[in-house]
């Protein structure tokens, strides 16, 4: 899969947990001159764009998702909401509905996580920042993440995690209060695989 402004995959080592059968879980971190990529296996890259390109940056975003939506086929995408009362909402919102538009189309259902809920999902810290999610990462499932200076793989892989969990796929163990900070998020009932809130388990 060859598309302009798409950084190489990032490294997981070791390999990442694989998908329970059954539950394909795509996660995005979406960026306007950033976005992270977690595919269902657990891969991740970025959609890297320039500036100078302006809105057709969106293009590029849209046939990346477009083809990771045709070549994954996810069964839902987890999407990290757009950041309250900041002046950077507005480009990002831009992108949020290229990519809706996408998942609607290919008939994907999504949730959205805020990024507080997240951070506390992974890390017991509403306000954890870049190093503290990507040490998480490595302590829960030895995963790295090469070309990440921004932390946008990393938020994708997570968004995926979190998704897994929630959806009664749970990749790892989570201390159960970590866990419980999904309760938060209005997940989408899945074909055959109604959610049930506080329901999921890891053994």
């Amino acid at each position: 899969m060859t598309i302009p402004g798409l950084i190489a995959p990032g490294a997981l080592a070791p390999a990442a947990p694989s998908a329970p059968v059954g539950l394909r879980v795509l996660g995005l971190d979406l960026s306007l001159t950033s976005t992270g990529v977690c595919l269902p296996d657990g891969t991740t890259f970025r959609i890297k764009t320039r500036s100078k390109d302006g809105d057709r940056r969106l293009l590029v975003i849209r046939t990346a998702v477009r083809a990771a939506l045709v070549d994954h086929r996810p069964d839902v995408a987890v999407i990290e909401d757009l950041p309250k009362h900041a002046m950077a909402a507005g480009l990002t919102a831009k992108v949020h509905g290229v990519v809706l538009c996408e998942l609607l189309d290919a008939g994907v259902p999504y949730a959205y996580v805020v990024p507080a809920t997240l951070k506390s999902y992974a890390c017991d810290h509403g306000n954890a920042d870049k190093a503290r999610m990507a040490a998480a990462a490595y302590l829960a499932a030895g995963a790295e993440f090469a070309d990440d200076k921004g932390g946008d793989q990393c938020d994708a892989w997570w968004l995926r995690a979190a998704g897994h969990d929630a959806l009664g796929g749970p990749l790892f163990a989570m201390p159960q209060a970590q866990r419980d900070r999904l309760n938060k998020v209005e997940w989408p009932a899945l074909s055959g695989q109604p959610y049930v809130r506080g329901a999921a388990a890891c053994s």
